[in-house]
């Protein structure tokens, strides 16, 4: 009785191992070039959000809040436009003229990205109100 001892791996085996290998590398891949680019989004997002900020903290602290409109470029990347007006607070029973404050509304949108294109075109939008007092 002859027994024929097999050493190693077959030709095939070694095929389907090589190709479970380059698929699973692939999709490993295709994995984290999807998180190091969800990250850059989300520091993107992360300074857009800070240059609003900025831009609505020093907004009526500069200078008399009144209503304007500004536009801007901050980092060569992102357009910012501020824009300030007056804002209506109704309420029954409440008469408007005895109060000695104004409220404004303070928008600040910050965009990046492809402006001729909409699909790489992303944008930030703060909202806030400011009173003012009417006697200053």
């Amino acid at each position: 009785m002859k027994a024929n001892k097999q050493r190693g791996f077959s030709l095939l085996e070694i095929l389907i191992a090589f190709s479970i290998l380059a698929l699973s590398l692939g999709i490993l891949l295709k994995i984290f070039s999807a998180g190091v680019n969800t990250a850059g989004v989300a520091e993107e997002y992360t300074a857009a959000v800070q240059i609003a900020e900025s831009l609505m903290a020093k907004t009526g602290v500069e200078s008399r809040l009144q209503p304007n409109e500004a536009t801007g470029l901050e980092n060569e990347k992102y357009h910012w436009r501020l824009s300030v007006s007056p804002f209506q607070f109704t309420a029954e029973n409440l008469d408007v003229t005895t109060i000695a404050a104004e409220l404004f509304k303070v928008t600040v949108t910050v965009s990046w990205g492809d402006h001729n294109a909409r699909v790489d075109r992303r944008q930030v939008e703060l909202i806030t109100l400011k009173l003012v007092n009417k006697a200053s």
